[in-house]
C-alpha cells in the first residue's frame, strides 16, 4: 500500500459534502428572503453523524429568549447549529435556571460529546434558552 494513500483518503473525507453530517452549514442558516436565523434545534441524533440534525426542527430568530420551551421541545433537543456571528445559551431546567452552556457559531451533531456537569450531557437536557447574534 502507497504511503499517500491514507493521505489522499482522509483528504477526500475532508472534502467530501456531508462528511461532517447532514447538519447544514452555519452560512446556510437563513430565509429564503434573506434574513438570518439564529439556530437551529433537531430533535434527532445519530451515532453515524450522516444521520445527525433530522427529525423535527425548530428555528430561532435572532433576540429569540425562551424560559419555558414549548411542550413538546423541552429536554428534547439533541443537535443543533449556530448561524455565524451568534451566540446560544442553553439551560438545563425550565426558567432558565440549572446548568447552563454557550454554544458559539457551528454545527453540534450530537450533543451526547458535550458535558452538562459530571454525569450528563446535553442531549435531551435543554430547558430553556436565548439566541443573541451580533
Amino acid at each position: 500500500m502507497s504511503p499517500l494513500r491514507p493521505l489522499l483518503l482522509a483528504l477526500v473525507l475532508a472534502v467530501t459534502p456531508c462528511a461532517r453530517g447532514a447538519c447544514p452549514v452555519p452560512a446556510d442558516l437563513k430565509h429564503s428572503d434573506g434574513t438570518r436565523t439564529c439556530a437551529k434545534l433537531y430533535d434527532k441524533s445519530d451515532p453515524y453523524y450522516e444521520n445527525c440534525c433530522g427529525g423535527a426542527e425548530l428555528s430561532l430568530e435572532p433576540g429569540a429568549d425562551l424560559p419555558y420551551l414549548p411542550s413538546n421541545w423541552a429536554n428534547i433537543a439533541s443537535s443543533l447549529v449556530v448561524a455565524p456571528r451568534c451566540e446560544l445559551t442553553v439551560w438545563s431546567l425550565k426558567g432558565k435556571a440549572g446548568k447552563t452552556h454557550k454554544f458559539s457559531t457551528g454545527t453540534y451533531p450530537r450533543l451526547e460529546e458535550y458535558r452538562r456537569g459530571i454525569f450528563g450531557d446535553w442531549s435531551n437536557a435543554i430547558s430553556a434558552l436565548y439566541c443573541r447574534c451580533s
